[in-house]
């Protein structure tokens, strides 16, 4: 489950991303009631939240939303962590104990991020 997000909101961001075009209430409600039993009105109700959130964006359609996110996967997953490490008190032990704890795999990518966006002042 995401960080801010409750267990229904992070199901529904999840369909959303990996959809990758605009959805329906309905489409969002056929795709989950293919794994479990749920109303039209709690898909409806958590989307609006979604969107008074800020998560998702909508437009009306006939007498319906057509809802698509506001950001990507990725762009949300770096505003969580920028929260986090800007609620820290202090910011440069926060990094410190972050990177002891990164897989070989996190280092890599965090390696080729570097390489793609290296930081503000340093080298090229």
């Amino acid at each position: 489950m995401m960080r801010g997000l409750g267990e229904l909101e992070s199901t529904i961001m999840e369909r959303m991303w990996a959809r990758r075009q605009p959805a329906s209430v309905r489409d969002v409600l056929e795709e989950l009631q293919q794994e479990r039993t749920i109303a039209y009105t709690t898909v409806m109700t958590v989307m609006d939240k979604l969107h008074t959130k800020g998560l998702l964006k909508r437009e009306p359609v006939r007498r319906a939303y057509i809802y698509e996110p506001v950001a990507s996967k990725e762009a949300y997953t770096a505003d969580l962590m920028r929260a986090a490490l800007a609620g820290s008190g202090n910011q440069a032990a926060t990094l410190v104990h972050f990177l002891e704890r990164l897989t070989p795999e996190e280092a890599t990518a965090l390696e080729a991020a570097l390489q793609v966006f290296p930081p503000k002042g340093g080298q090229t």
